[in-house]
């Protein structure tokens, strides 16, 4: 089996709620290594990424918060996830607020790009993350990452994003809580949004094996971005941007079988849990039992279904 890095992302510039730089060591501690391990996958844990020395950058908007030590983590995480599929393993990066996939997303893109292959997103979040550091009243830039990798202006302070995705590779699943300068901005690109409406109507394996099968088609690689409050925050209450309405732990699951059936995922990240939140440990429990799903635990063998 293909080997899976755990990297570690103590991020917490990308919002004000401190405690997601804790993320890295709760995944550790719920026993992530070892529910991979009894799977039958090796795994080493690179451990935590440092960060880059802060750069001399500032934005004109008054509002953004801690933009030096956001572009530091970019690059530092660029690098790392792209060492890591340049070794040949799946890099699954333990974070740290959302926006850690600036960086994660940017480096499975560089290494896509330099394999000739196209690179998709899965983003599964309460929130489409399409601000710009020009548009975030709020200025917390966990809300930027979706943006940032579809190429949208106004990241003159980041690295330029090698090669970014097109709309028809990007999907956003989950959603249920749109800004509305996202929601206008989200009109102008063609980008498959399913939010809560969309899997309460047609539930969740439609839409979602629709996206698989595309990736499937292009001979694709699939990132994979989990954000705690895709849950229900009634079942994951560890995350700082709780929003009612999630999907219940029996419908992650199902959607971390369609992806473990499909064999494309290539790259993941497991983001915002904040463990001073959590109530002993469920979220982050929760979560590692995703990643178990995701990795090949069943409850019975069924035939592999075949996304070619």
């Amino acid at each position: 089996m293909q080997e899976k890095i755990l990297i570690g992302a103590p991020v917490d510039s990308g919002q004000r709620q401190p405690g997601c730089l804790m993320g890295p060591a709760a995944y550790r501690v719920a026993g992530i290594a070892r529910a991979l391990q009894d799977l039958g996958h090796p795994v080493s844990d690179r451990g935590d990424v440092a960060m880059d020395p802060l750069p001399e950058v500032r934005s004109e908007n008054p509002a953004i918060d801690q933009l030096p030590q956001t572009v530091a983590w970019t690059t530092a995480l660029s690098r790392a996830v792209e060492a890591a599929l340049k070794d040949g393993g799946m890099p699954i990066t333990l974070g740290g607020d959302h926006s850690l996939a600036l960086g994660t997303v940017a480096g499975a893109a560089k290494y896509a790009n330099e394999q000739g292959r196209p690179l998709f997103l899965l983003w599964l979040d309460a929130h489409s993350d399409f601000h710009t550091p020009r548009t975030t009243t709020s200025g917390n830039l966990h809300g930027t990452p979706v943006a940032y990798i579809a190429g949208r202006d106004g990241f003159e302070a980041f690295p330029a994003f090698p090669a970014p995705l097109p709309a028809e590779r990007i999907c956003l699943f989950g959603i249920r809580s749109v800004d509305p300068a996202e929601h206008a901005a989200l009109q102008q690109h063609d980008i498959a949004i399913n939010d809560m409406r969309v899997l309460d109507e047609q539930g969740i394996v439609a839409p979602l094996t629709a996206f698989l099968n595309r990736v499937a088609e292009a001979g694709g690689m699939l990132h994979v971005s989990l954000d705690v409050d895709f849950l229900d925050p009634s079942i994951a209450p560890a995350v700082g941007t709780t929003v009612p309405g999630g999907t219940t732990s029996r419908e992650a699951h199902l959607v971390m079988e369609r992806l473990c059936d499909s064999g494309l995922v290539t790259s993941l990240d497991l983001v915002e849990l904040n463990p001073f939140l959590d109530e002993r440990g469920r979220t982050a429990k929760l979560m590692v039992d995703l990643v178990a799903s995701l990795m090949g635990r069943k409850v019975f063998d069924r035939p592999t279904r075949s996304y070619s």
